[in-house]
């Protein structure tokens, strides 16, 4: 049962990538994180500091509305960063080959409704929203998550 981990509210863009560079180095292969909220809430903004601060650089880090799916690769494992919003069938995940990176990559995955059953139960969620004049995100987990994130602070 997913028990809350962090409620960080108000968001600016900064306090986001702060938040990301806290997580970071605490993700590890295997490990599915589920950026779930509307359009311009903060999802790839929150996605993008995570990737640079695993890469270690500024990094170009596009967002994958196209592509669906952008790699990258931090040394030590591959990062996935998904955006299913254009995702029409379940099974369209399957020929991008998600089932095999949740196995052992770190994925990253905007709109994971799209998912349906295939979303991993043990991801960590991060509800994005965004508020008449703020930003705030949800973070809930297993108590296995709350552990690993223990001590995350909000910078906002």
């Amino acid at each position: 049962m997913p028990q809350a981990i962090l409620t960080a509210e108000p968001v600016d863009e900064a306090a986001m990538a702060a938040l990301a560079r806290q997580i970071a180095p605490r993700l590890k292969p295997g490990d599915c994180l589920l950026l779930d909220g509307p359009i311009g809430a903060g999802k790839t903004a929150f996605a993008r500091a995570l990737i640079r601060a695993r890469l270690g650089r500024d990094e170009d880090v596009p967002s994958p509305t196209f592509t669906l799916v952008q790699t990258y690769d931090d040394g030590t494992t591959e990062i996935w960063h998904c955006d299913l919003y254009r995702l029409t069938d379940v099974t369209e995940l399957a020929e991008l080959g998600l089932e095999t990176a949740l196995d052992s990559a770190i994925c990253l995955i905007e709109w994971p409704d799209r998912m349906g059953t295939m979303a991993p139960q043990d991801a960590l969620s991060l509800q994005f929203d965004a508020l008449a004049d703020r930003h705030r995100v949800r973070l809930s987990g297993s108590k296995a998550w709350a552990e690993r994130l223990n001590g995350l602070r909000h910078a906002g």
